[in-house]
């Protein structure tokens, strides 16, 4: 009884119109703007748990994997919005800012340097562009163990995403969807008016 009951209301419904499409289409398209929205407040908390871990010294390396994961597999996670954004996005300052201080705290290095450079003026006086005590200086540290401060290069801990055009999640399919029923409806459409 209920197969005949859905059958006959199919029959008095009527053929497929164009608005149907346009109705589900407009339905999907409002389905992908709310998963964009979605992807993009799920990068904002992922980035902000990158921030705090950076400044409580926590797992920066496990917060940006699954920052890193989630923008290279959604739409609409853009990591730059306008066009007074820093670059790269995202900046372990803190991270970067402890390396260099502890750097800084070496004390034995600089004293070292010290004391290679008053050993090198002593063995060349007269020197004084410096072509020959560089080399005294490097030979003079090297020998008694220290090894050569190194800067930081701050390109290590900057870092910047990229997020794809289309990814298949729900808000890239929904917009498949929401495109193809438009224009199966234009199709109609066009038919429609060819035929008469």
């Amino acid at each position: 009884m209920k197969r005949h009951h859905i059958k006959k209301r199919l029959q008095t419904a009527g053929p497929l119109q164009p608005s149907h499409l346009f109705i589900v289409a407009g339905v999907s398209g409002i389905v992908s703007v709310i998963a964009l929205r979605h992807n993009f407040q799920t990068m904002t908390k992922l980035r902000s748990a990158v921030y705090t871990a950076d400044e409580k010294n926590g797992d920066v390396e496990g917060a940006l994997k699954s920052l890193r994961e989630h923008i290279y597999s959604h739409m609409n996670t853009d990591l730059t919005s306008g066009t007074n954004t820093i670059y790269p996005p995202i900046q372990l300052k803190y991270r970067y800012d402890r390396l260099v201080a502890a750097q800084q705290a070496d004390q034995s290095n600089s004293q070292m340097y010290s004391e290679a450079q008053a050993y090198c003026e002593q063995q060349n006086p007269t020197d004084f562009s410096g072509k020959s005590r560089v080399p005294c200086i490097k030979d003079y540290v090297e020998a008694h163990g220290v090894k050569a401060q190194t800067t930081i290069p701050e390109s290590l801990y900057k870092f910047d995403f990229v997020s794809p055009r289309w990814s298949p999640d729900v808000a890239g399919w929904s917009l498949v969807i929401a495109a193809v029923l438009c224009a199966a409806g234009l199709v109609m459409l066009i038919r429609r008016r060819i035929a008469k």
